[in-house]
């Protein structure tokens, strides 16, 4: 089978499991990404499919920046995803479980661009980055995982399924944010009253803003630039947690504020 074959035929199995709300599964194996080249290229080819539905690329999500999200899916080092602008969701906010096969939350620090970061300017890195951040915020990054096993998973093809990103709500954007100490800022997850998971801004690659770096430099080889005014996530300090009807979930960091979600 010729490779464009390949990568087409498995973005449409990955558009037809959520289509029919299907458990997550992993591709058969004569069309499973091989590497990781290959499994971006079958997420470009599935938001190709996805754009009509989810609406134009907003941002990126990072995943994996973090030791406590690399242990719970057994992937060593990061990878990216599209957010789609139909996902962009301001605190507080209330989403329908129903929406969702298996519904989950990761707590992060988002970031806000006010300037373009070109491909042919790389490589960056958290100075040369920093000059295009606008804001920061805290933010909920919500998965769709569909039921996965993560006892049994491939992460090439979680990688090529946009990384499960399902959405984000953002916080308050802080403007002035550049005294800010976002390596020891500390965040807590908070889910019905109860304590859920807690983190600080470095444990995302020691600085939300190398997070930044990475993204720009992984994009950048493949051809890609961060836009003005797109919406980054730069990776969950708190394991991804998943939710139920009827839960209330905060997320607070130190000096960044709060973001609110409730589950209907």
């Amino acid at each position: 089978m010729a490779d464009n074959d390949r990568i087409e035929q498995a973005a449409q199995f990955l558009l037809e499991g959520h289509k029919t709300r299907s458990k997550y599964e992993a591709m058969p194996e004569e069309i499973a990404p091989r590497d990781e080249s290959e499994a971006y290229e079958i997420q470009e080819a599935f938001h190709k499919l996805v754009i009509p539905q989810r609406g134009a690329l907003a941002g990126y999500k990072i995943a994996l920046t973090s030791a406590v999200m690399q242990n719970m899916v057994g992937f060593d080092h990061p990878c990216s995803g599209a957010i789609f602008a139909n996902g962009v969701k301001n605190s507080p906010v209330t989403v329908d479980r129903s929406d969702y096969v298996r519904l989950g939350a990761e707590c992060e620090i988002a970031v806000q661009l006010n300037d373009e970061l070109p491909a042919s300017e790389g490589p960056y890195d958290r100075q040369s980055v920093a000059k295009a951040v606008d804001a920061v915020m805290p933010a909920f990054e919500l998965i769709e995982d569909r039921g996965a096993d993560y006892k049994d998973l491939l992460f090439l093809g979680v990688m090529a399924d946009n990384a499960w990103n399902a959405g984000v709500v953002l916080g308050e954007p802080i403007i002035d944010w550049q005294d800010i100490d976002l390596v020891s800022a500390a965040g807590e997850m908070v889910i019905n009253g109860e304590p859920a998971g807690e983190g600080k801004g470095g444990d995302a690659l020691g600085h939300p803003l190398d997070a930044l770096a990475w993204l720009a430099n992984n994009l950048a080889e493949r051809g890609k630039s961060l836009q003005r005014d797109m919406i980054v996530m730069t990776g969950s300090i708190v394991s991804t947690k998943f939710l139920n009807a009827g839960d209330e979930v905060s997320f607070e960091i130190d000096t960044l504020g709060e973001v609110w979600l409730s589950v209907s």
